[in-house]
């Protein structure tokens, strides 16, 4: 089998990383995460805070325009005055997300990467949900809050998240068109999703 890629976008408290980083060292491959940001960093010479605080701090007031060429990798150079803007944050990571998908086999979580690898081969594109309620008992453990908390932290995320995958891609980031699978993660579990999305991937990356 030549390279190959599951991107996984979840639903806070899904388990969705959970399931990704399992799904990972069951096929011997790697997992990223946050390490794209440092990949990005490392590329681009611009602090790795500050890919961190753009994606802490984006508002659905922010909306962009992204130019298609930044989903082939392109770049705004160095002495641009928006070199440092959140488009070309985002276009950096876009550049780390294709070069892995063309060098290696991996897991990818968030950050777009189901849309930035659409029109490549041997892409699997994995969406994690689950009931509110469920979500919301998962982050009160998780994170030692009230269910209030919980549930106000939860919605705070998927807004978050939701925003920045609307302004960069222009689409709906619960939209399941955008998904080869969908998986409810309190009706199936970890492990049968896991083994699923194994017995997928016999199927759709046959040469």
């Amino acid at each position: 089998m030549k390279n190959y890629v599951i991107t996984i976008a979840r639903e806070n408290g899904s388990n969705g990383r959970a399931i990704g980083e399992a799904l990972a060292g069951r096929l011997g491959i790697p997992f990223y995460n946050r390490d794209i940001l440092r990949m990005a960093a490392d590329d681009s010479g611009i602090n790795e805070q500050l890919f961190a605080n753009a994606e802490k701090s984006f508002r659905s007031s922010l909306l962009f325009r992204v130019a298609k060429d930044a989903y082939n990798g392109e770049v705004i150079p160095p002495d641009s005055d928006n070199f440092v803007s959140n488009e070309n944050l985002f276009r950096y990571q876009a550049k780390v997300m294709l070069g892995l998908a063309q060098n290696e086999s991996c897991v990818m979580i968030g950050r777009c990467a189901d849309f930035i690898l659409r029109d490549r081969p041997n892409v699997l594109r994995v969406f994690i949900h689950a009931p509110e309620e469920v979500r919301v008992r998962r982050v009160m453990q998780r994170h030692n809050l009230s269910e209030a908390e919980a549930r106000r932290h939860m919605r705070q995320v998927d807004k978050r998240r939701a925003d920045y995958y609307r302004a960069f891609t222009g689409s709906d980031w619960r939209d399941a068109g955008h998904y080869d699978i969908c998986f409810d993660s309190d009706h199936m579990g970890e492990e049968k999703i896991i083994r699923f999305i194994m017995g997928y991937m016999n199927v759709s990356f046959e040469d």
